[in-house]
């Protein structure tokens, strides 16, 4: 089993920047899918980025340009840039794994792990 804790969360003002991190603990990593989701206050979970085992992304049309996901197989992380942030950037952030390290995916039915999720708020 894999156990994923996110941290980075904060407030922010629009145009600012914070880093998010997912460490996965209870097994390696290396071979599984990431992704990152949120959910703002009365809507549904979206799609923000994933990265496969080996560094392939894929990102929200949303916020292509402003975020950046990566992973340090080393330390079992996964991060989530987030640049020029905007108030609609406003959620709560999970971090998801899954087995299918080679497939990108934006179902969160694909995904096997989550994390607790960590709040995000971005002032105007």
């Amino acid at each position: 089993q894999v156990r994923l804790v996110e941290s980075g969360g904060g407030l922010v003002q629009a145009g600012g920047s914070l880093k998010l991190s997912c460490e996965a603990s209870g097994r390696t990593f290396i071979s599984y899918a990431a992704g990152w989701f949120r959910q703002a206050p009365g809507k549904e979970r979206q799609f923000v980025a994933a990265i496969g085992w080996s560094g392939t992304t894929d990102s929200a049309d949303s916020v292509k340009g402003r975020f950046t996901i990566s992973r340090d197989n080393a330390k079992n992380t996964v991060y989530l840039q987030m640049n020029s942030l905007k108030p609609e950037d406003t959620a709560v952030y999970y971090c998801a794994g899954s087995r299918f390290g080679a497939t990108l995916s934006r179902d969160e039915e694909r995904y096997d792990f989550w994390g607790q999720g960590t709040q995000v708020t971005v002032s105007s």
